[in-house]
């Protein structure tokens, strides 16, 4: 079972769905291959054994990887630039769906109907990530999956997913003061009070549309206000804030009293250029508004460096590669998740990983060229393919001096 878990994933790491049949040659070849070497298999499974085996495997099963990677971040100084507001971390969070059809579809599918008439099944997660302002890399944590819930009559949906992560997780990331971000979505006082019992703090955007107490309370009375310049470029933009502390979340005098602030950016030329507005259980005044307003603003690194990332930039989150019928299609968007955050903390912390990087330019060029020389070439180790890829001097075959 190691094998076919180790084979699944090396998919993921060498982002190469033709990894496995390469190495199938080699070993037909050369008696042994990189599957061997690098990834400890002892055998090759085929693909249909991979997907047959691994349907019935939860994705819980390997969870616990996100927390060794984060273990090693922690342990080489990693998390250092992701500290933020007197040493917190952000995790920011949001759903997104990686599978969709009008033909495929299992006993966890979510399904919604199209204006045409026509059933479209799809899977969706909620996905969370550790961010920092102005750092251009996230770290990839564990994912909780929207599906059908047992004993329950309506789909399940990315507000219940949420407290269910909160509810999974929160407790083990409470020692890294979490400040968790969010849409409009999760600005409502059952979230924000979740985030509170297990020991987290939030700073989540709150539009107007969807929060009409709170912006009843703020109308006509007077916030304060800040503003200052910040250079972008060539040229100055102004960002001018505002902030009410205490206000209430929603009507009801059981209403949880948050602080408020909203951040305008102006051009050279006064134009108003970008708005938002969030609430946070954090203190809000002069010396924190800008720094709470920068963390609010990094929630889109999961849409931008996350997502993006993941179904643009050789990952193919929303591509099939199984479906199944139990845990297959969660199970492998699992382990893309944690190929991409091993692949950040290499880069980030492990100094030979980070010079074939630089060496090699982007990063589409590097997996191109790790896909095209373990295609050839057996190494022994990491250390031999990554020297490979610094020197471009192939490592000794057997036999040779």
């Amino acid at each position: 079972m190691v094998d076919i878990g180790m084979a699944a994933f090396s998919v993921f790491f060498m982002q190469s769905p033709s990894f496995l049949s390469h190495q199938r040659s080699l070993e037909q070849s050369r008696q042994r291959s990189n599957c061997r070497t690098l990834f400890a298999m002892e055998k090759i499974p085929t693909d249909n054994h991979i997907r047959t085996m691994l349907d019935p495997v939860e994705p819980d099963a390997i969870f616990f990887l996100f927390g060794h990677a984060l273990d090693q971040l922690k342990e080489r100084g990693g998390l250092t630039n992701f500290r933020q507001l007197d040493g917190r971390v952000l995790i920011a969070l949001d759903g997104t769906e990686y599978f969709t059809s009008q033909k495929l579809h299992c006993p966890k599918c979510s399904h919604r109907k199209r204006n045409n008439g026509a059933t479209e099944y799809h899977h969706s997660m909620l996905s969370a990530a550790l961010v920092a302002p102005g750092h251009d890399r996230v770290i990839p944590l564990e994912p909780e999956f929207i599906t059908p819930q047992d004993g329950h009559d309506k789909q399940d949906c990315e507000n219940v997913a949420m407290k269910r992560w909160l509810s999974k997780f929160g407790p083990q990331y409470e020692p890294l003061k979490p400040v968790y971000l969010g849409d409009d979505l999760y600005s409502r006082q059952s979230i924000c009070e979740s985030v509170q019992r297990v020991g987290g703090n939030f700073i989540f955007t709150a539009k107007p549309s969807s929060h009409a107490c709170l912006y009843e309370w703020l109308h006509g009375v007077e916030a304060m206000a800040f503003e200052k310049k910040v250079k972008k470029g060539r040229t100055f933009v102004t960002h001018r804030y505002r902030w009410m502390e205490n206000v209430p979340l929603r009507d009801g005098h059981r209403a949880l009293h948050v602080n408020w602030l909203q951040i305008e950016i102006i051009n050279k030329a006064g134009k108003v250029t970008y708005t938002n507005s969030f609430v946070t259980d954090l203190p809000v005044n002069e010396q924190t508004i800008s720094d709470l307003a920068a963390c609010g603003r990094a929630r889109w690194k999961i849409e931008n460096e996350t997502f993006n990332t993941l179904k643009t930039k050789g990952y193919h989150l929303e591509h099939n590669f199984g479906h199944g019928q139990e845990h297959l299609a969660s199970l492998l968007a699992t382990m893309n998740l944690l190929s991409f955050a091993f692949h950040t903390v290499c880069d980030l912390v492990a100094r030979q990983w980070r010079k074939a990087r630089d060496v090699i330019g982007t990063r589409r060029r590097f997996f191109e060229e790790l896909r095209t020389i373990t295609r050839y070439l057996v190494f022994t180790d990491w250390g031999a393919l990554i020297r490979t890829m610094i020197t471009g001097e192939p490592p000794p075959q057997p036999g040779t001096r």
